[in-house]
């Protein structure tokens, strides 16, 4: 495939790709704590086998014992029990598995191998769901903190283990107010970080509410989306505020726009498109009405 989900800095080919800053990775010289193995059968993919086997630096080891501490807080209060360090050592050998060679993250080429692994298509909408639970930063990349945190908040430590999860995730991405969340973090993912973005192009605006909408299509969304792709000179960007106040547009506007009022604190954007859509309606229906004139037969007005 070769694209990371909703990355759309190419957005003729749907989403693109990029790689994050570089991160040094600190070294050092303990001895290796013993590893638990637990074998597992994946529906999705092969299990990665013995760390040392595949050559695991013991720098990765360390660095996934410090982060299995940061799961059970404070060890001299809560002290790490058996099973939360062999699944934090099984988190650790599954990042490995698709980290950067040179940056201690997963980067585009390891998150496409992670989709294959987990039967999904980077486009689709279960990716940004799990970057979403992963409180993912940027577009194509988990960092360590992220994968290791995103696994705990899933429960999960392996590649079958995080496909389980997907029902109970989309499920959860139905309810009003995690939606609402899932709406507000796909924004802030669609913004590129290191060109200091404060608004999403509109390509991109328009590839991530086709996306976020998947589970939960409005009946103005279609509109709203025709209306940016056919006035592309008057709309660069679309802002936070628009972005927002998108969601309550679709839950109080009918798909009539009857209700809708412009002395109400919408954006301005908004007024644009109800009255490029009210005018394309009316079109619309006088079109219908000379093509029934043309035929003699009966204009007969449709009701909605």
């Amino acid at each position: 495939m070769g694209q990371c989900v909703t990355k759309c800095k190419n957005p003729s080919s749907t989403l693109g790709s990029k790689n994050g800053d570089r991160e040094s990775s600190s070294k050092s010289h303990g001895k290796r704590s013993a590893v638990h193995k637990e074998e597992h059968t994946s529906v999705c993919a092969k299990s990665s086998g013995d760390i040392l086997v595949n050559g695991t630096k013991k720098t990765d080891t360390a660095l996934d014992s410090s982060q299995s501490s940061t799961f059970s807080g404070d060890a001299k209060k809560e002290p790490v029990s058996s099973t939360e360090e062999s699944s934090a050592q099984r988190i650790g050998e599954l990042f490995r598995r698709y980290k950067d060679e040179r940056e201690d993250a997963i980067l585009e080429e390891g998150m496409e191998r992670f989709c294959n692994d987990l039967c999904v298509d980077p486009t689709e909408f279960k990716v940004l769901v799990l970057a979403w639970k992963f409180q993912a930063a940027t577009m194509c990349k988990f960092t360590r903190k992220e994968f290791f945190e995103g696994c705990k908040a899933i429960n999960a430590d392996s590649i079958d283990g995080i496909c389980s999860r997907f029902p109970s995730l989309l499920n959860e991405a139905k309810q009003e107010d995690k939606f609402k969340d899932l709406y507000r973090f796909t924004f802030q993912f669609g913004l590129d970080s290191e060109e200091g973005q404060r608004s999403l192009h509109r390509e991109i605006a328009i590839a991530l509410w086709k996306l976020v909408f998947t589970q939960n299509n409005p009946p103005i969304l279609d509109q709203w989306l025709n209306f940016l792709i056919e006035n592309p000179s008057g709309i660069k960007g679309i802002s936070r505020d628009t972005w927002n106040m998108f969601l309550n547009f679709t839950q109080v506007i009918g798909p009539d726009l009857s209700n809708y009022s412009e002395d109400e604190a919408w954006p301005s954007l908004f007024d644009t498109f109800v009255e490029w859509e009210m005018e394309r309606r009316k079109k619309e229906e006088e079109t219908k009405c000379i093509t029934c004139s043309d035929t003699e037969g009966p204009c007969i007005e449709e009701q909605t």
